[in-house]
């Protein structure tokens, strides 16, 4: 009988071999008791025989169940999602828009949110409430009061969209419409309006430039008017007389048959002779 053959009848011979195993059994039940929950996480605790477990764990190392319990991570940082809505007005044009949302998941609901939603609840939850808001708020507006209210519409769209998303345990952080576009056959509409109307207000402006300038030409013409019968209220014989012998040049008109005009020459002596 060889040495091996007689340590392997000897009593206590495995026991370090059995230490070692304990050993390593030991360390995979310590490792299995703990679950590290990052920054921004919660965890939801899953159980291999009954689901997904009310207790939520938040940030740090946390123990579980070894072996009997899992814990799964969830993301409870805000987020940002844009959506694409297309919806109808209220006078019936289609417009288009991009929303740009910001949420998080309810960090005291992820459990809940886990078993009926799952991970990949933008697709199955956020963008098909974001679409029905759009739509429900775009249908008590015209396309126009979509621009022209769009502070209005904004709020309308959030409180609708925030109603919806809270039974879902997700909460809105914010809300902004990155875009609306309109049909082509809207946009010329639109532009043909404003052209409309800036040739009313241009021909508005031409007919006030043309009473104005009627109205000044009526004052320039009463102004010349009373300035003539003043000068015809100031003109008399002698003024007339006066500015005959002005221009005169001292010689009588040398055509036989025109008739001269008549002056008298005591009352000019007379006249002179008063200066």
């Amino acid at each position: 009988m060889s040495d091996y053959d007689i340590r392997e009848q000897l009593p206590g011979s495995n026991i370090p071999y059995l230490k070692i195993a304990i050993g390593i059994v030991v360390l995979l039940v310590l490792y299995n008791s703990y679950a590290v929950i990052g920054a921004g996480e919660r965890g939801v605790v899953f159980s291999k025989f009954g689901g997904v477990q009310e207790r939520v764990l938040s940030e740090g190392l946390q123990f579980k169940l070894p072996f009997i319990e899992d814990v799964i991570p969830v993301d409870v940082k805000i987020k940002k999602s844009e959506t694409a809505a297309t919806a109808s007005t209220k006078d019936l044009q289609t417009v288009s828009s991009t929303i740009a949302l910001n949420y998080h998941v309810d960090p005291g609901a992820v459990n809940t949110v886990y078993q009926e939603i799952g991970i990949f609840f933008k697709e199955r939850v956020i963008d098909p409430a974001v679409q029905e808001a759009v739509k429900a708020v775009s249908a008590q507006y015209t396309a126009e009061e979509l621009i022209t209210r769009r502070a209005d519409v904004k709020d309308e769209i959030k409180e609708s969209l925030t109603e919806r998303l809270i039974t879902f345990n997700m909460i809105v952080d914010e809300f902004n419409i990155v875009d609306f576009s309109f049909s082509q056959t809207f946009n010329l509409a639109i532009e043909a309006k404003q052209t409309a109307e800036q040739q009313a207000l241009k021909a508005q402006r031409d007919l006030e430039r043309i009473r104005i300038e009627a109205e000044q030409k009526i004052a320039q013409a009463e102004a010349e008017a009373e300035a003539q019968r003043l000068q015809r209220a100031t003109i008399t014989p002698t003024l007339l007389q006066l500015r005959a012998i002005e221009k005169w040049d001292g010689h009588f008109p040398q055509v036989i048959g025109q008739a001269m005009p008549f002056i008298d020459i005591r009352t000019l002596g007379a006249q002179t002779s008063s200066r």
